[in-house]
């Protein structure tokens, strides 16, 4: 890895996990209990946003929900692989 890449990688404190999803969808369901556990332990933050809230996501995602963002670009959609999010936030 190049020092360049080193340098701009952030800590797993300062990423934001995003989880894409709407109400009574059960893929979402299980993409948060994901999320959830794996950003305790990393130490990264997340916040979720309800497609059914905001038409632009709406428009954007509603064929790839649940959807899982990483610092705004997208990480993975519908299933949520935990060892794939955690060495995504690694440092």
């Amino acid at each position: 890895m190049s020092a360049l890449l080193r340098r701009t990688r952030k800590k797993p404190a300062d990423r934001v996990v995003t989880l894409i999803g709407k109400p009574g969808c059960h893929l979402c369901d299980d993409a948060r209990a994901v999320v959830r556990e794996v950003c305790e332990e990393t130490g990264a933050s997340w916040e979720e946003r309800d497609i059914t809230q905001d038409e632009e996501l709406h428009r954007e995602y509603w064929e790839q929900i649940p959807v899982v963002l990483i610092d705004e670009e997208q990480h993975t959609f519908w299933r949520v692989d935990p060892a794939r999010l955690r060495n995504a936030l690694r440092p």
